[in-house]
């Protein structure tokens, strides 16, 4: 395989695959998943273990495709005009490029990671149709085709917050990043955090896929939100009879900031503690 687990990235058999399959497609990756299992890194892995440089493009709300190409400063053109400035007369002054001019542009093959992509407006993805399907684009105040001279790796990361055209998607190979199991997450902990102490892994898994399979959670904690947590509780030293002998009254665990991200879940989690405290009381009685 041309990518696999590195000595800070777990990659499963099929997501290795599916790198392996889309750079030698040479078609754009397309990686869905929860937001915290690792789909940014990816891109900078596969990088890493290619030897190539990456390029990453992080897509807003305000990005447009655009942007990726390049931008036309008129407005400090028309200034410098009126304040005789002598480089007017080369427009290219005032082009600036993107991330997909810079990939295009590259002496090498590099990795474009176009990362977010759901993020932007539904007319985005579309926009970037022909670029990343010919590899080119038309620069119009130059009168000039800009071609990639080695045809980047593309990764595409989303969230799944919205749909993406059926065009697009068909010119993508597509993975998503399922949800590690508890080998896999075993696995992934060990990675970066290779002397903790496992009776703490153990117990904090417990408690880490207890709060994920509470029904009507509004966020789930993810795999980036574990090894957070685990890196507090190794800084703060915290005994492992805390997480295995914990007051389940408290409702929450320890440092619980690092897992649960707003009030309402911490409110249903505390609401979930009463209602079995209540029902532990009842039966002892």
């Amino acid at each position: 395989m041309i990518f696999d687990s590195t000595d800070s990235y777990i990659s499963t058999e099929e997501l290795s695959m599916a790198v392996d399959a889309a750079v030698k497609l040479e078609r754009p990756l397309l990686v869905k998943g929860e937001p915290g299992t690792g789909k940014t890194m990816l891109a900078e892995e596969i990088a890493s273990t290619l030897n190539m440089r990456l390029i990453p493009w992080h897509i807003k709300s305000s990005t447009k495709a655009l942007n990726g190409l390049y931008e036309y400063d008129a407005v400090s053109r028309l200034r410098d005009s009126q304040l005789g400035d002598e480089k007017v007369q080369d427009i290219r002054n005032y082009i600036k490029k993107g991330k997909l001019w810079d990939a295009f542009d590259a002496e090498e093959r590099v990795v474009l990671l176009i990362d977010e992509i759901d993020k932007a407006d539904i007319e985005f993805p579309n926009d970037l149709l022909q670029e990343l399907d010919r590899m080119e684009f038309f620069v119009y105040e130059l009168g000039e085709t800009i071609k990639a001279k080695h045809r980047p790796v593309v990764v595409i990361t989303s969230n799944n917050e919205k749909e993406l055209p059926d065009a697009f998607l068909r010119r993508c190979f597509f993975h998503y990043i399922n949800f590690p199991d508890r080998e896999t997450m075993q696995k992934i902990v060990e990675v970066h955090h290779p002397k903790i102490k496992s009776d703490l892994v153990k117990e904090a898994m417990e408690i880490f896929f207890d709060v994920r399979k509470v029904p009507g959670l509004k966020k789930k904690p993810s795999t980036s939100e574990l090894i957070d947590w685990l890196k507090l509780l190794m800084a703060d030293d915290i005994p492992d009879e805390i997480l295995t002998n914990r007051d389940t009254s408290k409702a929450i665990p320890p440092l619980y900031g690092a897992l649960v991200k707003n009030e309402q879940d911490v409110h249903l989690l505390e609401r979930l503690a009463f209602m079995n405290r209540r029902e532990s009381h009842s039966t002892n009685n």
